[in-house]
């Protein structure tokens, strides 16, 4: 295998399995509808800089990936395939990265089974495709860390600048965690090293400020333009609160990450596991780690042992440690390759059925289709309404329209924004069946069975059916003046 032979079949490999049929899965509830709706109405505002969304500013993330979706769609216009472009083309950059630094490490042969591995783990084949910010922030805080290795080993100062430019895009993608978790990780590296020392030899003093001037591009902007209400927001309830307070308590458990691993690197941890307990049970001895190995294994143990103390969990998590992982697995199947092509094979397979598994998923957590059968019936001036389990963002994504979220009076103040709570998140239009306009054309978008009992028996006015999609029901309100012409024509 010649140096450049890896690069068009690693090519090929990202193109069928990231690229191809992403145009095929609708935007779902909830997370990726923030993103694309806040880039959709970004892009129809004029306005590049604040993201925003149902009309009002948003502080979830930072710019990066709004900037993302914005130039793709741009490009290929407001669609599923821009919309999960970007997250496939870093998806790309990743394994091209992995098998850059496995090289580096351990030879091509490592590097490049490091990387079609990496592609083909399910975890990060479903990132790949998922319209989140993660898929950047692997790239950035792998580049930031590789190049600290690289600098470290070869004693060449110069790497460091590439670690502080990556780490200030790192936090203009996601925020401090592209500061704290890769310093975290070279600190407890160089402590394990007893080369404590070496952190003065890093140019810190010209390097921090330099990833704080990148992100000063901008966090500062929005500071002047937002003052104390951006403040709150993002540092406070999307980085304070997400790590003190769980958004979803029944994900809040100490083997979640160890159910994320065996999930997210299913098969390809069995085999090499099962040796390595293998030996250690025949031995009854810990085997002895080099410096390479040192850095692997606290790369990818820190980033779950981190996310472990937070309160609030998601499988995107763990995707920094999914390289160092890749490469370590590696170097069992170099010398196993009969059995990597089969299990490469095997999942190349899998994973292209999952694409069509994962179209009707999608389509049951979007409401593409809904909208679909929507928009023909809503007027110019009608106002719409939603009374359903969770509010679909992807509905309003793909008709276009305002859509404003019903709650009953009683429910209204647990839903309803409050500082430093989660229902801070809730900034779409609510209304009450009391606030209704007592003229005027409506139409309610109502889901569920018992939601449907509560609409019809609490919310005024004379309804009638007028579609239905799955356990959705469209309905329009008649007015007075119309009920009376009905019983004149009668």
């Amino acid at each position: 295998m010649n140096n450049t032979a890896p690069y068009p079949i690693l090519f090929v490999i990202c193109l069928v399995l990231f690229f191809f049929g992403s145009w095929w899965l609708p935007v779902t509830d909830p997370t990726e509808t923030c993103y694309t709706l806040t880039a959709k109405e970004m892009l129809q505002s004029g306005d590049y800089f604040s993201p925003r969304i149902y009309g009002n500013f948003w502080y979830d993330k930072p710019i990066f990936f709004y900037w993302e979706l914005i130039l793709a769609y741009k490009i290929f216009g407001v669609n599923e395939f821009a919309s999960r472009f970007f997250p496939a083309v870093f998806a790309t950059c990743g394994v091209f990265l992995t098998c850059y630094f496995g090289n580096k490490l351990y030879g091509q042969k490592v590097g490049f089974f490091a990387a079609v591995l990496l592609a083909m783990t399910p975890e990060f084949w479903y990132l790949s495709h998922a319209i989140i910010t993660d898929m950047t922030l692997f790239c950035a805080i792998s580049i930031t860390l590789i190049n600290f290795y690289l600098g470290y080993t070869n004693n060449k100062p110069h790497y460091y600048y590439t670690c502080y430019i990556a780490v200030g895009i790192g936090m203009l993608t996601k925020g401090p965690i592209a500061f704290c978790l890769p310093g975290l990780i070279i600190f407890l590296f160089l402590l394990v090293q007893k080369d404590l020392g070496h952190l003065l030899k890093m140019k810190l003093h010209v390097g921090v400020p330099l990833s704080f001037a990148i992100a000063a591009i901008w966090y500062l902007p929005m500071y002047i333009m937002h003052g104390e209400d951006f403040i709150n927001n993002f540092f406070g309830v999307h980085n304070f609160l997400r790590a003190t307070v769980s958004e979803h308590p029944e994900a809040n458990v100490w083997y979640y990450y160890t159910l994320v691993f065996i999930g997210g690197f299913f098969p390809w941890w069995i085999p090499a596991i099962y040796k390595k307990v293998k030996e250690f049970w025949r031995k009854k001895e810990l085997p002895t780690l080099d410096t390479k190995e040192k850095f692997l294994l606290i790369w990818a143990l820190t980033v779950p042992i981190v996310f472990q103390n937070f309160a609030t969990k998601y499988v995107t998590y763990t995707l920094p440690y999914m390289m160092p992982i890749a490469i370590l697995l590696a170097g069992y199947f170099v010398e196993r390759e009969k059995i990597f092509f089969r299990m490469a094979a095997g999942m190349s397979i899998f994973l292209i059925v999952a694409l069509f598994i994962a179209i009707p998923i999608c389509e049951k957590n979007s409401g593409k289709q809904l909208a679909r059968i929507l928009i023909p019936n809503v007027g110019e001036d009608t106002q719409v309404i939603s009374f359903r389990k969770g509010y679909s963002g992807s509905l309003v994504f793909y008709s276009g329209l305002e859509i404003l979220r019903m709650e009953m009076p009683e429910d209204m103040e647990k839903v309803a924004p409050q500082e430093m709570k989660w229902s801070s998140l809730n900034v779409m239009p609510m209304i009450t069946p009391n606030d209704l306009p007592e003229t005027g054309s409506v139409v309610a978008v109502v889901s569920g069975e018992k939601r449907n009992k509560i609409f019809l028996d609490k919310v005024p006015g004379t309804w009638i059916l007028l579609d239905t999609f799955e356990d959705s029901k469209i309905y329009r309100r008649i007015n007075r003046k119309e009920t009376v012409g009905n019983e004149s024509s009668n």
